[in-house]
């Protein structure tokens, strides 16, 4: 590495300080020879170790190892199982900028999820070490995995015919399930893409909207334009709203269709309600695909009205052509700070009933 490079190391250093914390164990190789990880390309050696080594820095500070890096050598130390952990993390992040791809903190932190490294307390989810994170490909853009279960996901939704995904907010639900039907739609795997919502506003009454019905609907309906345009090229995405390729519509407008050749959507599921939900489910047609989304923690029917999501997932449960993937706050992806949100709102009612 030039000197100018090495000189942009204050969170390395950081990193450091995390390391030697969690470093006090039997099985290190602290005082023993380092492992030594040989890269060939100087450029992917930069984009690998980010802007003022970022990227390291996050690896030094979930696996509690320190980094050294040398040239287009990064030497590592700390706990033998996180050494190797954080060779591996660091050879598939390699392999992946040599194929074109991409990567920032976001990317490491996935790449140690998928190794089986959780968070810097060593605790270890249940789909962890998950080979490598799976991916979707559009003519704009490679989207990876994050997450193990996000992994499983992305597998499901290639197996079964219908899949439930249900978590908090930021796990990547409609965002995945919207990037995998626009890689369907681009490699002519299925004919149309159809994204539907249930129209009710999260705890709020917004009245009277003006214009047409598209107009009064794509405020519901705004999440799913959004994923679109960011997995498909513009003209894309309106040539196929103005040919009805790609179909966004609100929920009431499923009744009395049969959906073929198709991959269907359903986003925020959890303001459905029983009768809506079969409804919805018995619209699948021939060489379709279903995806249905939600989070039953997020319910914004009226008072007296239960939500028809977890009654499918528990009705339908057993059926072989059918997957269910919950997802928890351990898969949020939007930012770290979303999960701890969403673990404080998880953990209030459990301190109500213990002071109560």
């Amino acid at each position: 590495m030039s000197k100018q490079a090495s000189e942009r190391r204050p969170p390395l250093a950081r990193g450091r300080g995390a390391a030697a914390k969690r470093s006090k164990g039997p099985a290190t190789n602290g005082g023993e020879q380092p492992i030594v990880v040989f890269f060939d390309d100087t450029r992917l050696v930069r984009d690998l170790l980010g802007d003022y080594d970022a990227n390291l820095a996050v690896l030094e500070d979930r696996l509690g190892v320190e980094a050294v890096v040398n040239g287009n050598a990064v030497s590592l130390r700390g706990p033998e199982l996180a050494c190797a952990t954080a060779k591996a993390v660091l050879e598939q992040l390699y392999g992946r900028l040599a194929q074109g791809e991409m990567i920032g903190v976001g990317e490491v932190v996935g790449a140690i999820r998928h190794a089986g490294v959780i968070d810097p307390d060593g605790e270890i989810d249940t789909l962890a070490k998950v080979p490598t994170a799976q991916q979707i490909r559009t003519r704009k853009r490679l989207i990876t995995a994050r997450t193990p279960r996000q992994s499983a996901y992305l597998a499901a939704l290639e197996a079964y015919d219908l899949v439930f995904a249900t978590g908090p907010a930021g796990t990547g639900k409609t965002y995945l399930a919207v990037a995998f039907a626009a890689a369907c739609l681009e490699s002519g795997i299925c004919d149309r893409l159809i994204l539907s919502r249930p129209a009710v506003e999260a705890g709020e009454r917004l009245g009277f909207l003006p214009g047409d019905m598209r107009e009064k609907v794509d405020p519901y309906l705004r999440p799913l334009y959004d994923a679109l345009y960011d997995v498909l090229a513009p003209e894309w995405v309106e040539r196929g709203l103005a040919t009805d390729v790609i179909e966004i519509a609100p929920l009431a407008f499923m009744r009395g269709r049969t959906l073929s050749n198709a991959i269907i959507i359903l986003d925020e599921a959890q303001n459905c309600t029983p009768v809506q939900m079969k409804m919805f489910l018995t619209r699948l047609g021939d060489s379709s695909k279903m995806i249905v989304t939600g989070d039953p923690s997020q319910v914004d029917l009226p008072p007296g009205k239960d939500s028809g999501l977890v009654e499918a997932i528990g009705i339908l449960e057993g059926i072989d052509e059918i997957a269910h993937i919950a997802f928890t706050a351990r898969d949020v992806v939007r930012r770290e700070l979303v999960g701890k949100i969403v673990d404080a709102y998880e953990a209030a009612p459990r301190r109500g009933e213990q002071h109560g």
